[in-house]
């Protein structure tokens, strides 16, 4: 995480979509298409976007390459989240994490309650790093990633998010937090 100073920039991160479906194409790809809205209107670079079949290997192909990529920052993964004998999202992508990034999933489940009620815990929307890369993987619903993307995701990949984002995680040229900065406090009092 990094310690943002008032007045950062937004700096644009480079972000690829695929989604994970048996049925779906381009033309019918909702969900694809609201994340490539999502985050090209927030300033992002759509770098590639992909549609794969349910398969926790072909899944796991597609995100293994865009990790060795040095211009892919984000990896936003739509489907296969669910408890079907298809959905092998997150057991495509845990194998691949560095870190897993566990609170997104808890704050996910914690925001979908309050519209599908119990249902959410059905959803294993799973995040983490792996090479420097951020991966989220959210249900395959237009519904749910607007959810994951507005209530999480964009704030956390906008470097002028404060404290803290993982925007200067995943840029080469910045410098991550070595600690809590505990002096600096805001305006209301609220320690940084």
């Amino acid at each position: 995480m990094s310690h943002v100073s008032v007045g950062a920039l937004f700096t644009p991160l480079g972000i690829v979509v695929l989604t994970v479906s048996d049925t779906r194409g381009f033309d019918e790809d909702g969900s694809g298409d609201l994340l490539v809205k999502h985050l090209s209107e927030s300033g992002h670079i759509l770098v590639e976007r992909r549609i794969v079949p349910d398969d926790i290997y072909q899944v796991r192909a597609v995100v293994s390459e865009w990790v060795a990529r040095t211009d892919i920052h984000v990896i936003l993964v739509n489907g296969g989240t669910g408890f079907t004998t298809r959905d092998t999202t997150p057991e495509a992508l845990i194998p691949l994490f560095d870190k897993a990034i566990e609170g997104y999933g808890e704050l996910f489940r914690h925001y979908s309650l309050k519209t599908i009620g119990t249902a959410t815990i059905q959803s294993r929307a799973v995040a983490g790093v792996a090479n420097k890369t951020l991966l989220f993987a959210m249900p395959g619903s237009p519904k749910a990633c607007a959810l994951a993307w507005d209530k999480i995701i964009a704030l956390q990949l906008d470097s002028r998010t404060r404290p803290c984002n993982f925007a200067a995680m995943v840029l080469p040229s910045a410098t991550p937090c070595s600690g809590r900065h505990t002096a600096t406090s805001s305006n209301d009092g609220e320690r940084l």
